[in-house]
């Protein structure tokens, strides 16, 4: 939610709290006793204003195709990522094939570090 940094990487991330309504790392209120709390802690209900920042950073998702976190499902990664795109902000998502909540498989983790570091790289010096 801030304009400090050129860019950033959300790794098999959890950017809609509401999708956890009963509880969350934490957190043991329901979204119905912390709507608040809910609401701030979720990237997703800050896209539009994040859009308006006279500097917006542009973002990295990576997400493995079978995270069954319940938390953490790939959806969460899908839809911020639709969000992020509908407001203009550069993104890009990755989806790792066959990889669950922490990715395991070399060709996964290279993959990872590959997208991570061209991701950084593109920035403007």
């Amino acid at each position: 939610h801030t304009g400090l940094f050129a860019a950033g990487i959300g790794r098999s991330g959890a950017f809609n709290r509401t999708l956890t309504p009963m509880s969350f790392q934490s957190e043991d209120r329901s979204i119905w006793e912390a709507q608040d709390v809910y609401i701030t802690m979720s990237p997703l209900m800050h896209v539009k204003k994040y859009s308006l920042q006279e500097r917006v950073g542009k973002l990295l998702l990576i997400h493995g195709e079978a995270d069954e976190n319940s938390g953490t499902y790939p959806m969460q990664s899908e839809r911020y990522f639709a969000a992020l795109k509908a407001f203009g902000i550069e993104s890009r998502l990755v989806i790792l094939p066959h990889e669950r909540h922490s990715y395991r498989a070399k060709e996964s983790i290279l993959h990872m570090a590959w997208e991570q570091e061209e991701w950084l790289k593109s920035l403007d010096p």
